[in-house]
């Protein structure tokens, strides 16, 4: 039995394409991102902060970074949280909350950068599909919804609430390449950002085709005084509630002896 001579040909052949095509998985771009601090402390005169994340692009093609071909989103998600949304109506000439409606978990903050305009980075199914953006995060309503042609309505009352008080927010062009590979995006935080643990997440696009995300987590804390307040409201309500009172009856009482008329 004798083996063909174009055999060892085609063996070499299959080997080097093998080897090429690890070669190429092996260049395939890579994200790496870190931030300023690990962890932000809420003091009494806290009014917001700026966090700086810091990203690098792995085996990058330059000459699509010169023209622009690649796109970076940076968004911080905040402690997810259940949520009620209530609207006044007129009862008998009294404007009392009427109608309501309870939202899934959430996150109860929402902060995102990017080097340009998100719709112009991805389609809005792919947005959709990964939560990118305020008006793709997920508000879902729960438990006995009742008029179903309320829950827009809600949704979209819950969003612009969010959005007036500062704690969902987006920047544009909030993320800029400060050299070939190396890119900047600040994220701002609100002043009644919520305690507990945030998501930061970060994401590179190529050619308006998603690449990949990373993700770290960020803790934002009380510290001093208002730290042993909140634990004590959260952890022991009862004893909160009693302190609470007595304070409001010491207080009127004190009042009342420094402004006695004699």
């Amino acid at each position: 039995m004798r083996l063909s001579s174009s055999a060892p040909v085609k063996c070499l052949t299959a080997f080097f394409a093998l080897l090429w095509s690890g070669n190429l998985e092996a260049a395939d771009e890579q994200l790496d991102i870190g931030i300023s601090t690990n962890e932000i402390a809420i003091t009494s005169d806290f009014a917001g902060a700026d966090l700086t994340v810091f990203g690098a692009l792995d085996n990058a093609d330059q000459f699509l970074l010169q023209i622009g071909q690649y796109d970076v989103i940076v968004a911080l998600e905040g402690p997810e949280r259940k949520t009620i949304v209530r609207k006044k109506d007129r009862f008998f000439g009294i404007w009392i909350n009427r109608y309501s409606m309870d939202f899934q978990p959430a996150p109860a903050s929402y902060s995102i950068s990017s080097t340009v305009p998100i719709d112009r980075i991805a389609k809005q199914i792919d947005l959709s599909g990964r939560t990118i953006g305020i008006e793709h995060i997920h508000l879902n309503a729960s438990g006995s919804i009742g008029d179903g042609a309320r829950v827009a309505e809600f949704r979209n009352a819950l969003l612009r609430l969010r959005v007036a008080s500062g704690l969902y927010q987006s920047e544009p062009v909030g993320v800029e390449f400060v050299s070939s590979s190396l890119f900047r995006a600040t994220l701002r935080l609100p002043a009644n950002i919520p305690v507990g643990r945030h998501k930061l997440r970060a994401f590179l696009f190529k050619n308006n085709e998603y690449v990949m995300e990373r993700q770290l987590s960020l803790r934002v804390v009380k510290t001093g005084a208002e730290q042993f307040i909140f634990e004590l409201a959260h952890k022991h309500a009862f004893l909160y509630g009693v302190l609470a009172v007595a304070l409001a009856m010491f207080t009127g009482w004190l009042a009342s002896v420094m402004f006695r008329r004699d």
